[in-house]
């Protein structure tokens, strides 16, 4: 796991290139505090800041080349059947210097060209700099779980794991206006926009091809998951998801440095703990957070679970205090805004002082598995989108505040049934925060990508859809990524198995969804996950940020926004009105100023 940037131009050259370079890497050396490389040849320039995992050696450093240093990689991520690769280049005689994946997605290159992206199987971004064809690619995994940001700049390509980075050079980016009405709407910033307009993200499942020597780029997708209904028997399903997840985990334990489970107390935590301790025993670690807020405290759940495994369970206590003493470091450690992540900065920080490298965690099952309200919803959406376009639209005039949302399935994109269901403020208050035209804001919305894939879905499949490409994809994993590597600590997520995930895609629907939030995942481990831990209401990751941030005067304070539709808000919210999140929002937007 590491940090990566480069710069391919025609502007810069030599000392110059290379310190712009060194510049962005150094900047992220949080998420590689191990080692760091950088190599430049004519116009070409990557780097590297390494967080070491696999072979803790000097012989995993980066950026690395084949031994006629005709082909160079800089990596970030882990590939986990990356033995199995390996098992099949020495099949063809192919030597190694080292026991890391980096050699062997760089060998594998070497043989197979870009086919060999498919074969990949984990959560990576790469670029791969090939002096044969005087081609550079740009390489992101199946599920987007490693960032990867990129800019074509005065005709030079610039990219790096974080879009901080990118300050760091000598070309100028010029703010979005759109980031603040995606912030206020959705509560993050979508792929692939940033909040600047010449940067943003590769697709997941896709790669960049950009020709040395012409300045030429094309994108190309190597890789997209797809729904179908292949899987009709519950049985069936259920032992091959059980199969399936066993087998994710093992090869997700795979590390030369400390690893461990953050464990919540909830389904999928519990799950990933239980198996994980088939396997390590006594070398197991989990971490959990205890809130001393007893509400929200979970730690008879996650007793229930220790008290069945071996190895060495860490706690972090954590309260407003500590909360407070720490936020704006958590600030300052998002690489974009956003109105979450800061419960993965704590149990991040927690693995982080415990001496973990590398920590396992359960994001992914509610979006595979149906663990969201959005899933129950899918019918009533549907009745409502076939309302009249007219009463749709005039549904923003709506006194009651709850029926304004309604609006957003006039929508023909896919983001308009999100934002229905997890819609921050609706285009017409927007508008008002960001004293700006109502037509602008509904066109920005109105006008996203939409996707030809999910005008074929239904129910359950549709909102898992909707799930896994625009909250998980958009806020989840970026903001974790994020969260995690500011301490320097890689978070794995076995249920984003590429296996796993198609596994779970062709199951029916009607037996996925069946029944009660994520029965299939749970009938599928129920000879080991204790009945309380699923028998009860959801909580998900949550701490007590309504209370904490009421108390915390620089969010709460209505004399602190200088918009005066932002100070009517906080009012609400301190009188509980409005939501914790839609507050954070605003003030991000206060401090941006």
């Amino acid at each position: 796991m590491c940090r990566i940037a480069g710069i391919i131009s025609n502007k810069f050259t030599g000392a110059d290139l290379y310190s712009q370079v060194k510049g962005m890497c150094n900047s992220m050396k949080h998420g590689g505090p191990d080692d760091e490389g950088i190599y430049i040849e004519g116009n070409i320039c990557i780097g590297n800041r390494r967080l070491a995992i696999q072979d803790l050696s000097s012989a995993g450093h980066q950026p690395m080349h084949t031994a006629d240093k005709k082909i160079w990689i800089t990596y970030n991520g882990e590939v986990y059947n990356f033995k199995e690769i390996r098992s099949e280049l020495t099949a063809f005689n192919i030597q190694f210097n080292s026991g890391t994946d980096t050699e062997v997605i760089l060998k594998a290159y070497q043989h197979w060209g870009v086919e060999s992206f498919s074969k990949l199987k984990g959560m990576f971004a790469f670029a791969l700099v090939d002096h044969i064809s005087n081609q550079t690619y740009l390489v992101r995994d199946a599920s987007g779980i490693k960032p990867l940001y990129y800019s074509l700049k005065e005709d030079d390509l610039v990219f790096a794991s974080e879009v901080k980075a990118f300050k760091q050079t000598n070309y100028n980016f010029s703010e979005d206006p759109n980031w603040k009405i995606y912030l206020l709407a959705l509560g993050h910033i979508p792929e692939p926009f940033t909040t600047y307009q010449s940067i943003q993200s590769l697709p997941a499942g896709n790669y960049l091809k950009w020709d040395n020597q012409s300045g030429s780029l094309s994108v190309h997708c190597y890789y997209s998951f797809r729904y179908n209904s292949e899987i009709n028997d519950k049985a069936m399903a259920e032992e091959l998801i059980r199969t399936s997840l066993e087998k994710a985990v093992t090869s997700h334990l795979l590390s030369d440095a400390s690893l461990g489970v953050f464990l919540s107390g909830g389904i999928d935590s519990s799950i990933l703990t239980l198996l994980s301790n088939e396997k390590l025993k006594e070398k197991l670690n989990t971490l959990s957070i205890d809130l001393q807020e007893t509400d929200y405290s979970e730690k008879k759940y996650q007793q229930l679970v220790t008290s069945r495994i071996s190895g060495t369970k860490m706690e972090y206590q954590l309260d407003y205090s500590g909360f407070k003493n720490n936020f704006h470091t958590v600030l300052n450690a998002m690489d974009q805004p956003s109105t979450d992540g800061i419960n993965s900065w704590f149990i991040s920080k927690c693995a982080k002082d415990n001496g973990q490298k590398a920590v396992l965690s359960g994001l992914g099952a509610d979006e595979l598995f149906g663990g969201y309200p959005s899933f129950q919803r899918t019918k009533t959406v549907k009745a409502l989108k076939n309302l009249p376009d007219s009463v749709l639209r005039l549904s923003k005039n709506f006194p009651d505040k709850r029926y304004r949302r309604l609006y957003y399935l006039s929508y023909e994109n896919p983001l308009g049934e999100y934002l229905f269901s997890r819609g921050f403020f609706t285009p017409h208050k927007i508008a008002e925060i960001l004293n700006t035209d109502f037509k602008e804001v509904d066109s920005v919305l109105r006008n996203f990508p939409s996707n030809s894939q999910f005008k074929t879905l239904k129910d359950g499949n549709r909102a898992s859809w909707l799930e896994m490409n625009y909250y998980m994809q958009n806020q989840l994993l970026k903001d974790t990524d994020s969260m995690s590597m500011s301490h320097g600590v890689e978070v794995r997520v076995p249920f984003l198995d590429k296996d796993l995930v198609n596994l779970v895609l062709s199951v029916n629907p009607e037996v996925k969804f069946k029944g009660i939030s994520k029965s299939l995942l749970i009938n599928s481990f129920s000879k080991i996950l204790p009945e309380p831990i699923w028998n009860r209401p959801k909580m998900g990751f949550s701490f007590p940020f309504q209370d904490w941030m009421k108390k915390f005067k620089e969010i709460s304070d209505p004399s602190l926004y200088k918009n005066k539709e932002s100070a009517r808000l906080i009012r609400d919210f301190k009188n509980d009105k409005l939501h914790w999140s839609s507050a954070f929002a605003l003030y991000h937007l206060e401090i941006s100023k």
